[in-house]
Order: structure tokens, then sequence, then C-alpha cells
């Protein structure tokens, strides 16, 4: 672990930085149709950046997370959405996701939110605490991909939407 590591929130002055992490970090990933960094960029401009953390060493960006109002069928409460999350290549694998990942859930935590949903890996979400449910759906994706981690303890049904600029 990188005990020199420190996460904060996003800044003015890291748009372009962070821009290029997110897709310098999406680049190598079979998954990814490279419009993730345009993607954070519309959160953005929209107003519907609720959370924007940054994982920082010796001043310099290294990894980052972003969290965005979602809505889930007809569950009710504040529902937010896990991404973007980037970290630069040669720290990944470090737990650095993991971290800007479990200080977000906090925060949401903290804002009395429901829970947060997200696209992605069982493999890679499982582990921070997410899981999937047969009820929570995004189109036609298994479902197995959209995860889910409750903070008020209702498991959420139906169809996840994501806000405009991640659609």
């Amino acid at each position: 672990m990188h005990h020199n590591i420190y996460l904060r929130p996003e800044r003015a002055d890291d748009k372009e930085a962070l821009h290029a992490l997110t897709t310098d970090a999406f680049a190598p990933m079979g998954f990814s149709d490279g419009t993730e960094a345009d993607a954070l960029d519309g959160l953005r401009r929209d107003g519907d950046l609720a959370l924007s953390l940054v994982a920082a060493r010796e001043g310099q960006i290294i990894g980052h997370i972003a969290f965005s109002p979602a809505t889930v069928g007809e569950t009710e409460g504040s529902w937010f959405a896990l991404g973007p999350i980037a970290v630069e290549a040669r720290f990944q694998r470090q737990g650095i996701g993991t971290r800007l990942t479990l200080a977000g859930l906090d925060w949401l935590k903290g804002r009395g939110a429901a829970g947060c949903v997200l696209i992605g890996n069982p493999k890679v979400y499982g582990p921070m605490g997410f899981t999937s449910d047969p009820g929570l759906t995004h189109g036609d994706l298994p479902h197995t991909y959209v995860q889910f981690v409750s903070i008020n303890g209702a498991t959420p049904q139906g169809e996840v939407t994501f806000a405009p600029a991640l659609r």
C-alpha cells in the first residue's frame, strides 16, 4: 500500500488531468468504447457530478472516481451510480480503486443515500461489497453485471437509469 496517496475532492483545475487519466486508463480495456472521458466531462457540464474524488500522490493525480444520480425502477430513496473510475496503469491492482470506492460509499452514506449502482465485472466489484439481483436490470445486459450496494438495506428492483451523460 502507498501511504503517500491521499484522496481529495476534484478541483476546478483538475479537469484536463482527469480527462487524460480516464482516456488512458480505459484505452487498453476490451469493453471500453472510448467514451468514458467525454462522459465524465458531460456529467460535470450537466451538473450531475454528485461526487468527484481524486487520488493524488506527490501532487499528481493517479486515480479518480465519479458518482452521479441514478434511478432504479420504482425503488425509493436516492440512488447513485459509480463511474467512471480510473487508476493510472502503473498504480492499478494496488487497492487505490477500492479506497476511492469505499470513500465514495462513505460519502453517499453521509448524504443519506439509499445505495449505489454500477455496470461492471462482479470479480472486480464483488470484493468491494457489490452484488447483483435478478430483479435489478439495465437493458439486455446479463443481470450479473448490474451491481449494487444497498446503504439503507433495501434491495433495488427494476431498470437502472443513469444520468444522460452516461447513456
